[in-house]
């Protein structure tokens, strides 16, 4: 029996990575056969091509592109993340043809919000969005996930929480990109009826752990 593939996506600093790791574990406490997975793979050639000449990551190297990341065409940037995708799938279908729970820390959905993000005229940021999910779902015959929770992280948080930080790629310097990609965050997740979290409740960031009862709640598994 195929399994599910369950998406985590989210703004900048939203904790995206660290509840992917968390509900592999609730999920493996309670029986489950599940792994995650995270894009870009940046430690594989497509995910290298993604952080260092794309990003800019200075772990990796500086960016090739003079303009910034930022504003590179969307067409351009969109297809060296779904190659990143599409190297690394082998990786993915035999856990999914398995049976199992396939989390994934960011999938075909962060292509669509920070792509799209660059474009300011809604309809044609619209045509942005149908292009990536063309590229990716139907030319390249990626999996389409059962389930994408969106973790908003208001953009003003994130700003203060990026300070943490000991390095930065080229979009997270952009303030800009950021407060860009949350917009567009937003209305992808009304746009698909992604499962929204709130991040911060009463003025405040809420706690890992009941962020993560939140989506175990949701998932129901």
């Amino acid at each position: 029996m195929r399994g599910k593939i369950i998406v985590i996506e989210g703004t900048d600093c939203s904790g995206k990575e660290t509840q992917s790791v968390l509900l592999e574990q609730k999920l493996k406490e309670r029986g489950k056969k599940c792994v995650h997975f995270g894009f870009p793979m940046y430690d594989t050639p497509t995910g290298k091509i993604v952080g260092g000449p794309y990003l800019g990551n200075p772990e990796i190297c500086l960016g090739y592109f003079p303009e910034g990341a930022d504003k590179v065409d969307p067409h351009i940037a969109s297809l060296y993340y779904a190659a990143d995708r599409k190297y690394n799938m082998d990786k993915i279908l035999p856990y999914l043809n398995d049976g199992y729970y396939v989390i994934l820390d960011r999938y075909t959905t962060s292509n669509l919000a920070h792509q799209g993000s660059k474009i300011q005229d809604k309809d044609e940021r619209f045509l942005m969005y149908q292009w990536i999910d063309k590229l990716e779902y139907w030319l390249l015959q990626l999996p389409k996930p059962d389930q994408t929770i969106f973790l908003h992280m208001p953009y003003q948080y994130s700003l203060e929480l990026r300070k943490n930080r000991k390095f930065l790629d080229e979009n997270e310097r952009s303030s800009e990109h950021l407060k860009n990609a949350e917009d567009a965050y937003i209305e992808l997740s009304e746009m698909y009826n992604w499962k929204r979290i709130e991040c911060v409740q009463d003025g405040s960031i809420r706690s890992v752990s009941d962020i993560n009862q939140e989506i175990l709640d949701f998932l129901e598994i």
